[in-house]
């Protein structure tokens, strides 16, 4: 999935910033019960078409709707409020949600690759009529739901996302498989078409990690340039230099700034309150400005 849904800044203040946090609770729902009802079309259709690949790949959905569960408690948990305890708030456990996800489709990717593989040795024969009409419910159920969490910008919607378009993509295969071997016996199509997706799952599982774990060892932000914030702040009103300056992220959405700014202003408010303005548009939601005077020697802090 591509990144650019990080390029966009919106400019908020500390009041309505976590709009979106509901938002991602809502989403994650929805598609966990999109896909439970879609289990139970599954069964159904397994029963009925006597399909052992059918009421196998239901049981499948039904470990994504479990692992969907996990994600939407740690998404719920994320919507706390700070306490004693949690200072910063509950805003990282919607990452744990992601690592979790990412972690279960890794594991699940590499195992279909292995069995896709041996089944590219092996051919074994399939349904092709039954699993026709399964796989059109399946692409729009799944479908809706995707389509549900693209607009999502959380890391942990991020992997609920893949879930969900792993199994929409893994319908589109087998829809293609079965109108393809309704003409042509190409049996090897479908294990194929699976190595793909799951290969297409793994780049993406890998950039959803990347993105948690860089948050989790306090990176800047990916959508802030370091280089263009510092220069934003050295042409605030007053501010001499800037130095010690630390910015790292919550979950990749909320940020937090803090740093030593060299004025010797003569109304120290107004210039914190310039500098919090100047941020804003970074999605900086919280600051925290030590001022120092030029005159005093900077002897131990200064990293300028």
């Amino acid at each position: 999935m591509s990144q650019d849904h990080h390029n966009h800044s919106h400019h908020h203040n500390h009041n309505h910033s976590h709009s979106h946090d509901g938002n991602a609770t809502k989403n994650i729902s929805v598609a966990f019960f999109l896909n439970l009802f879609f289990v139970f079309i599954e069964v159904a259709g397994g029963l009925f078409t006597n399909s052992i690949a059918i009421l196998s790949d239901a049981l499948h959905d039904f470990g994504d709707c479990l692992s969907l569960a996990v994600a939407y408690a740690f998404q719920k948990k994320a919507t706390r409020k700070r306490n004693l305890q949690y200072t910063y708030g509950y805003r990282r456990y919607s990452l744990l949600g992601s690592v979790f996800l990412s972690g279960v489709l890794f594991v699940r990717s590499v195992f279909v690759i292995y069995e896709a593989a041996k089944r590219v040795v092996t051919v074994q024969e399939v349904n092709a009529g039954g699993m026709l009409w399964i796989a059109v419910a399946g692409i729009i159920i799944n479908g809706a739901a995707a389509l549900r969490l693209k607009k999502g910008s959380s890391l942990n919607e991020r992997a609920v996302f893949l879930h969900i378009m792993e199994d929409v993509l893994g319908w589109v295969a087998v829809l293609i498989a079965s109108i393809v071997m309704m003409f042509i016996h190409l049996p090897v199509l479908d294990p194929l078409l699976s190595i793909g997706i799951s290969l297409w799952v793994l780049t993406n599982v890998y950039r959803n990690l990347r993105a948690s774990f860089k948050i989790m060892l306090q990176a800047t932000p990916e959508d802030v340039d370091m280089e263009h914030l510092e220069e934003e702040l050295r042409e605030v009103d007053e501010v001499v230099s800037v130095h010690d300056l630390h910015l790292w992220t919550m979950d990749g959405e909320s940020h937090i700034m803090t740093l030593h700014v060299v004025s010797n202003t003569s109304n120290p408010e107004k210039l914190k309150q310039n500098i919090i303005e100047q941020v804003k548009t970074f999605n900086i939601d919280h600051v925290t400005i030590e001022l120092e005077n030029p005159e005093v020697d900077c002897q131990h802090k200064c990293e300028a």
